[in-house]
């Protein structure tokens, strides 16, 4: 029953710990749990996990200080569970890095939702290589985006660090170029879920991919703000 994909449940409640390994185990994920940031370390030590899901609130070692280091050393999808009032914990979430979040108390149904649709990018980021070579790099301000691989090269050829996340925003944005893409638009081309009606998580997404290919990200030419629109690409030969 473990192939669905790896687990690893942070969470300092054992009682929710349990829960949760239990659920997801009947539901065929091989599943792993740590009650803190050292456990995790050495879970991880053993074995690398697909997906994390990581409880901010956690004693010693904070939360967001954990899915700082796991996305810096470690290319897994990243799910950060939040008190259902804290949107500060949720942005700063998400501008570390993390693929996605939840409130407490959610609905195993619905967590279970948000880990497939992680796992799923996760998995097609590890395309080999081989097909990429079929497949014409994207010219994406001063870096390069390969579809086939799922990967972010910057000028000097090396690897530039991008969840699945913001590849799926770049993909869209790619695929529609000297195109006004709404915010609404944005999150039904990425597979996102259904988000909160103030949610402004695709504009701190944005903000964190025009870091890593604009030459200026204060003044973006590739990925260009519409006022009360959206956003749009503009290619490299049109960004003049």
């Amino acid at each position: 029953m473990s192939g669905q994909g790896r687990i690893l449940i942070v969470e300092d409640d054992a009682s929710v710990r349990e829960m949760l390994a239990e659920y997801l185990g009947t539901h065929g994920y091989d599943v792993e749990h740590a009650a803190d940031g050292i456990a995790m370390r050495a879970v991880i030590g053993q074995r690398l996990p697909d997906v994390v899901l990581l409880d901010l609130n956690l004693p010693g070692e904070d939360g967001l200080l954990l899915a700082r280091y796991l996305r810096e050393r470690f290319d897994v999808g990243i799910i950060v569970v939040t008190a259902a009032a804290e949107l500060a914990d949720r942005v700063a979430g998400l501008e570390i890095g993390a693929d996605d979040y939840i409130a407490k108390p959610f609905d195993l149904r619905e967590l279970r939702a948000r880990v497939k649709s992680v796992l799923r990018r996760v998995q097609a980021g590890a395309t080999p290589e081989r097909e990429s070579q079929a497949t014409p790099r994207a010219r994406v301000g001063t870096c390069s985006l390969d579809l086939a691989s799922h990967r972010l090269y910057a000028a000097d050829g090396s690897e530039v660090p991008l969840t699945g996340m913001e590849f799926d925003l770049l993909k869209a944005f790619v695929e529609r170029p000297n195109q006004v893409l709404t915010r609404d638009r944005l999150l039904n081309l990425t597979r996102s879920r259904e988000w909160e009606p103030f949610d402004r998580s695709i504009d701190i997404r944005i903000a964190r991919v025009r870091r890593k290919i604009e030459a200026d990200p204060e003044r973006p030419q590739t990925i260009r703000t519409v006022r009360g629109a959206g956003y749009m690409f503009v290619p490299a030969r049109d960004s003049a």
